[in-house]
């Protein structure tokens, strides 16, 4: 019989997952879809065709009418608060999959894991590399670990759905996935501050930025051209919604560092990065994005951060 899948959480990302989901998964069944702003919900819903996905009015109804739970939501709060709730459902969630793309601390995947298979359900840690764009393109990479029979459910919705590509950690502790997703977001947060400082001195120094850009893109094709891009077009600083929220690159890089500490190591770079990062949430509030580092790394060189 075919699963019933529902979605939980309709952020930048959420929101193009479902729709490749919706497009490209071969859903027999509606998706169920279902987020904290229920209006956001029903204006995604209206985006789709007619009976290929319905509202649910909760997380434990959109859990409870499942048997595979998509959850991708913005932190370790957000997602530990709805499987709670979804674990007080009175028929129980025994033999239902549970799927988290979230972006969190191994030790909350972990725990996660645990209380789920306590309940009798199945989990999989599914945390996934990729901007907003790569998302509704279906071209993010996921990573997924848990065991193997678990894993192999999920596999018909990544490759070829909502990624491009899989790493797969198949019979791995859970917090494997989402050990690998923090250590691996260090890498775009010393990528942005590499930018920023780079655009920086290029505009102090009169090498100017369109000949550093032009550089960038011969050298670097990619997600380095494109954040560059991000930089010099002043993006930085003209959104309302952030693609990548200061307050979720701030909770990574503190992430990073824990599991730094941790285990004894220091990631030098990333503490450079949080201390731009709290400069640009104290400049641009919940509108900062990470790509705000530019303006942080611009206003301490003496300049305005923003650059237009």
């Amino acid at each position: 019989m075919a699963p019933h899948l529902a979605w939980i959480g309709l952020g930048n990302m959420g929101r193009g997952m479902c729709k490749n989901l919706v497009e490209k998964g071969q859903l027999v069944h509606p998706l169920i879809i279902s987020n904290r702003t229920l209006q956001r919900a029903h204006d995604l819903q209206s985006k789709f065709p007619s009976g290929k996905s319905t509202v649910a009015p909760n997380v434990a109804e959109a859990a409870s009418r499942s048997d595979i739970i998509f959850t991708c939501l913005g932190d370790d709060a957000a997602i530990k608060e709805t499987i709670d709730s979804i674990t007080k459902i009175p028929r129980g969630i025994k033999g239902k999959l549970f799927v988290d793309c979230s972006t969190v601390h191994p030790d909350t995947t972990n725990a996660l894991a645990s209380t789920l298979i306590s309940h009798g359900a199945e989990f999989v840690a599914c945390p996934v590399f990729g901007a907003p764009a790569m998302a509704d393109a279906g071209q993010l990479v996921c990573v997924l670990a848990g065991p193997g029979d678990s894993v192999r459910k999920v596999l018909p919705y990544c490759k070829g759905v909502i990624s491009r590509a899989n790493i797969d950690f198949s019979d791995q502790p859970h917090g494997k996935a989402t050990l690998l997703k923090i250590i691996g977001n260090t890498f775009i947060l010393n990528m942005v501050e590499t930018l920023a400082e780079g655009h920086t001195i290029a505009e102090k120094s009169e090498l100017g930025n369109d000949n550093l850009h032009q550089f960038i893109e011969t050298m670097f094709p990619g997600p380095y051209t494109a954040y560059s891009g991000r930089l010099t077009s002043g993006d930085y600083c003209k959104r309302e919604e952030p693609l990548f929220g200061v307050d979720l690159a701030r909770k990574d890089a503190r992430h990073a560092l824990d599991l730094a500490k941790t285990h004894g190591a220091r990631m030098r770079h990333v503490e450079v990065v949080d201390g731009h990062l709290e400069d640009v949430q104290r400049h641009s509030g919940k509108k900062g994005d990470i790509a705000g580092i530019y303006g942080a790394v611009r206003q301490e060189s003496g300049l305005t951060f923003e650059n237009q």
